[in-house]
């Protein structure tokens, strides 16, 4: 009987979480992007292209394996297309810390005609909150995660967190 009270509160917890991540993203996002999950992604299947639209800073601490910087307040779309493959129907990825500025990046190329995109949803914390491997500049893995600020922090459950 303990087991199962145990088990009821992790999942009610686990749903309680992603409701309050809902939420968050709902006062920030249009959802004008579809959204992908990690889980998803982290499918051996899932070959995708993967843009990480935070900030130099953030990237350089640590980031999802392969992806491309692209930035968020220096995004220049042009210069993204030139490391993109030429067909448009590619899947492309773009994360930042919890999926708002991703967001933003991700329409970009969308109104620029790529038509397979996607945000990822909790972006980098989410990934890193379900025991997904994250990487460092020199490609080793890390724990370290730039968590932009305090605030926006606490949304981050697991790894180390870096201001």
């Amino acid at each position: 009987m303990k087991h199962l009270i145990i088990l009821f509160t992790l999942i009610s917890s686990l749903g309680f979480g992603q409701e309050k991540l809902d939420k968050l993203l709902d006062k920030w996002n249009t959802r004008n992007v579809p959204y992908i999950s990690v889980e998803t992604l982290a499918l051996p299947k899932t070959n995708a292209i993967l843009l990480d639209a935070r900030e130099k800073k953030e990237y350089e601490v640590s980031h999802l394996e392969d992806a491309i910087y692209v930035g968020y307040h220096k995004f220049k779309l042009e210069e993204t297309i030139k490391k993109l493959p030429k067909d448009k129907n590619a899947k492309i990825v773009v994360y930042c810390s919890l999926g708002i500025r991703s967001e933003t990046v991700a329409h970009k190329l969308i109104k620029a005609g790529y038509t397979n995109v996607f945000n990822l949803y909790g972006g980098i914390f989410k990934w890193k909150n379900s025991a997904f491997q994250i990487v460092d500049t020199l490609g080793k893995p890390t724990e370290k995660v730039h968590s932009f600020n305090k605030d926006w922090g606490r949304w981050l459950e697991k790894g180390q967190k870096v201001f």
